[in-house]
């Protein structure tokens, strides 16, 4: 009969452990426990004690026998003192007769059960100590046995294994939903780049702000307010079928006025008490929380993105909500100034040449970005669907070498785009840091650059100027590192009284500079020297090619230089 009863005990604890070791919810795994421990040993009562991270008392207690009026009638939990605390200083099974005769004991608190025998088995995990698992009061009076105590072992060995396995799995499943959000910030960014390519129209890439904007912090909401004057007009809105847009909110008074103004975020919890602005004047009447994200551009301040409640419920933004849209907002603060630029005529340039431009970044973003987050999206779900947490640690890592490498060929495009050295350091630094990068490219670079110091206090060439001279050389570059076969190029820049000479020169193997043979790359920078209102002269033989151009200068003082930088 007893050997009957020991492998019945014996199935059930193999039960209990498949059980346990399949439950990937932390909180499930305890409360089965709690209730395998009473079933296996017939006690009255079971707490499961969670060590804090200091390992020196109870930052979690969980009862089961124990009725919700009798707990609210104890009071606060233990935080391991008397006998509990013995197993916290020695983490080893503790069996005892009576409780009250243990030296430690020190006695129940008012309105507490009371209890007479007593069973506690540490939980570890990893090899250290998590937690306890307490029993007391066996069924008919009786004391617990060496049975019992080592069925609660094994049972509390079960237990850190499948709460290890739960934990990883959490930690997994955290970091996957990182992942994610980081693959949704760059499909976003990945957008925008398209959008800044291929302008169409303000209202075209305003819809495609908002939208993607929404996607990507999971908003009820989100408006597009642009600066005009002294206030900020509600140009787009995605997600809010009643969304005012042309309604205006002065910028002085207002809080996305402050935002605006201070260039920082602010994520807003209770918008009827912050915003200063009822929420259906906007047209989004029963919002709850917002985040607000300025949009910047060169120093000057476009406008503003707001969001409003995330998700189904209405939470509140988090903190990688609140960076992630920032970091969107820089682009499409970038993409709402090219495509103003566009419309206001500031932007000429050949349709073909355009065209060419786009054709190479929609090449770049297939052959480089798309091909990532395609790469991406299959790891992450065939590891999802195989299920095995042991698998995520390494998905993980790939995923994460991979979103590194989609992320320094996005941040290579927006370089192509407008590199940010133009606006901060100047023409003759943004040039050399130009050359760095064509020098990786195999290609050796002689360079001879005589410009004025960046924003000096005498002169300095005009913005636009400086667009033009870097545009020039950068699409002389690509035309020699990817058709000219050269191992070697010059590149000679002079800003002079009345005019800037440029020069580029290589080794390679020539091409027939009639327009309709050489590509768009001459001819886009034909139009650019037209537009600037120079000459441009190309030789180019079996030995070589030699672009020679000179464009009128154009200098401003350092005030009216930053001014003009920042607009």
């Amino acid at each position: 009969m007893s050997a009957a009863r020991d492998d019945a005990a014996l199935r059930r604890l193999l039960d209990v452990g498949r059980t346990l070791v399949s439950n990937l919810d932390t909180d499930a795994i305890l409360r089965q426990v709690l209730e395998a421990a009473r079933d296996m040993t017939g006690a009255r009562y079971a707490a499961l004690g969670v060590l804090g991270e200091t390992r020196k008392q109870l930052a979690r207690f969980l009862t089961s026998g124990v009725d919700e009026a009798t707990r609210r009638t104890i009071g606060e939990p233990p935080k391991g003192r008397g006998i509990l605390g013995v197993l916290i200083a020695e983490p080893h099974p503790l069996r005892l007769r009576r409780v009250s005769d243990h030296p430690r004991s020190y006695g129940f608190p008012e309105g507490h059960p009371a209890m007479e025998t007593f069973l506690g088995v540490p939980v570890m995990i990893r090899g250290q100590a998590w937690g306890n698992l307490y029993l007391a009061d066996k069924e008919g009076g009786g004391e617990f046995t060496e049975a019992d105590e080592q069925a609660t072992v094994i049972l509390a060995a079960w237990a850190g294994a499948a709460i290890d396995n739960a934990q990883m799995y959490e930690r997994s499943e955290r970091r996957r939903e990182q992942l994610e959000r980081a693959v949704r910030g760059l499909q976003a960014m990945r957008d925008i780049a398209v959008a800044i390519g291929s302008v169409t129209g303000l209202d075209r890439v305003l819809e495609l702000i908002v939208k993607r904007g929404r996607a990507l912090v999971d908003a009820r909401a989100v408006l597009i307010m642009l600066r005009d004057g002294e206030d900020l007009v509600v140009e787009a809105s995605a997600g809010y079928a009643d969304a005012a847009p042309g309604h205006r909110v002065p910028i002085a008074g207002s809080t996305s006025g402050d935002v605006l103004i201070r260039g920082h975020p602010e994520r807003i919890a209770d918008v009827g008490s912050r915003l200063r602005l009822a929420p259906s004047e906007l047209g989004v009447a029963d919002v709850r929380t917002a985040l607000l994200v300025p949009m910047h551009h060169r120093g000057s301040a476009v406008g503003v993105l707001a969001a409003f409640d995330r998700g189904e419920r209405g939470a509140p933004f988090s903190e990688g909500d609140e960076q992630l849209l920032q970091t969107f907002a820089a682009a499409a603060a970038l993409a709402v100034a090219i495509a103003r630029s566009v419309e206001s005529g500031r932007l000429r340039a050949s349709v073909a040449a355009a065209d060419a431009e786009r054709g190479r970044f929609a090449r770049e973003l297939h052959d480089e970005t798309l091909q990532v987050l395609g790469g991406l999206r299959v790891l992450l779900s065939s590891t999802l669907r195989r299920g095995d947490p042991t698998q995520y640690e390494t998905a993980m890592r790939k995923a994460i070498s991979e979103i590194e490498r989609g992320t320094a060929g996005l941040r290579a495009i927006i370089a192509d785009l407008r590199p940010a050295t133009l606006d901060e350091l100047g023409l003759g630094a943004a040039l050399e840091t130009l050359l760095d990068r064509r020098r990786g490219d195999g290609l050796e670079i002689a360079a001879e650059l005589s410009l004025p110091e960046p924003r000096s206090a005498h002169a300095a060439l005009d913005p636009e100027l400086e667009t033009t001279v870097y545009r020039l050389i950068q699409e002389a570059l690509t035309n020699i590192v990817k058709h000219a076969q050269a191992s070697r190029a010059r590149v000679a820049v002079a800003a002079l009284a009345d005019h800037v000479s440029i020069e580029v020169q290589d080794d390679g193997v020539g091409f027939d500079t009639d327009v309709r043979t050489a590509g768009f790359g001459l001819a886009g920078i034909r139009e650019r020297v037209y537009l600037a209102g120079g000459t441009l002269e190309v030789e180019s033989a079996a030995n070589g090619t030699l672009l020679r151009a000179e464009l009128p200068a154009r200098y401003a003082g350092a005030a009216a230089a930053r001014t003009r930088a920042s607009s």
